[in-house]
């Protein structure tokens, strides 16, 4: 009988990694995600799942809501140390929630099934409260704050963009640069279809709603030039960005392997930071900030519910804001300057 909880990575027929943590339930559980989510999803799931059963020693079976307390109050940490930056301890409420939202997703999977003695999910949706005037409401066990995504200036992105040694990576680049596209869905793009992929959405019902990303003309001529000149003719994917040296050269290149590609683009240009995250979202909040409407900006980045896109207004926002104290600062230093003059003509 294997360990468990151990991750143990294996491959799929097709190639694609899979994780087993050494429990029949579990395992199976993470086979459902991999059928239905992007492979940073699934690592992710499997090594909550495993953080989660390393502090709650029990069978899966036997779990009760007040070890998910437990387990709660083990990644909360013991505040002897606490961060400047929010006040807490431990990991951060985003990790620990996201934990908790694997460990719950497991458990509905297990309701669901039906066939299991788990008749209810262990982890409580929320704590009920007591209002004034008799009102209960719920409130989450892990508060999480609403914090705005860091974008790159325009200076930075030609730094990064110019740091990138080879045709190959311009291409890939400009998705994020001059569409928003992110890293999983910029390594799935496909020679066998003349479209570049759209928005990969958990429902048919959302991927109506999203009609995906829209490559540039920019985009459109770096991957010809790439396609043409660059991109090897002997690949063994039909997958358009591959490896181009070393031991994995003509194969797939991974969303993984893309980060660190960036990673040494962005050591090499002498920035502190920029991932493919970053200019994913410095694209969508300039589009914002050129007029694109909010709608056309959600289907651009494949958001499910425009409420994941909002964050791109209070950016916007900011960045106005920003604008109009520099040019206003600028203003008043004309002023003076011009008042200067004067009095002294007199």
């Amino acid at each position: 009988m294997s360990p468990f909880p151990v991750i143990v990575p294996t491959s799929s027929p097709s190639g694609e990694t899979r994780f087993a943590l050494g429990d029949p339930l579990v395992d199976s559980y993470l086979e459902f995600v991999a059928g239905r989510s992007r492979p940073n999803t699934l690592r992710a799931v499997a090594f909550d799942l495993k953080s989660f059963f390393a502090v709650i020693d029990k069978d899966p079976l036997a779990v009760v809501p007040a070890d998910v307390f437990e387990f709660l109050a083990d990644q909360r940490g013991d505040r002897t140390v606490v961060r400047m930056s929010d006040g807490e301890s431990g990991l951060s409420a985003r990790t620990i929630a996201r934990r908790l939202s694997s460990v719950s997703g497991f458990y509905a999977y297990l309701v669901a099934r039906g066939d299991t003695s788990v008749e209810t999910n262990p982890v409580p949706k929320g704590l009920s409260t007591r209002r004034r005037g008799g009102r209960v409401r719920t409130v989450p066990l892990v508060r999480v704050p609403r914090t705005l995504p860091k974008i790159l200036s325009p200076g930075d992105v030609d730094a990064l963009v110019g740091a990138l040694r080879t045709i190959g990576t311009g291409p890939w680049s400009s998705p994020w640069c001059s569409a928003g596209c992110d890293a999983a869905k910029c390594s799935d793009c496909d020679c066998r279809t003349s479209r570049w992929p759209s928005a990969r959405c958990s429902s048919p019902r959302a991927r109506a709603a999203t009609s995906g990303w829209s490559p540039s003309p920019t985009l459109l001529r770096r991957a010809g030039e790439y396609l043409v000149n660059e991109r090897p003719k002997d690949a063994s994917t039909n997958r358009v960005f591959v490896t181009l040296k070393g031991l994995s050269r003509g194969q797939g290149l991974s969303a993984q392997g893309v980060e660190t590609i960036l990673l040494s683009a962005r050591q090499r240009a002498g920035l502190e930071r920029a991932t493919c995250h970053q200019l994913r979202h410095t694209c969508l909040t300039r589009l914002r900030e050129a007029g694109m409407a909010l709608e056309a900006v959600q289907a651009q980045a494949g958001h499910v519910s425009i409420e994941s896109t909002r964050i791109y207004l209070h950016l916007t926002n900011d960045w106005l804001a920003n604008e109009y104290h520099q040019a206003m600062g600028a203003v008043d230093a004309h002023a003076a300057e011009l008042l200067a003059m004067v009095e002294m003509a007199q």
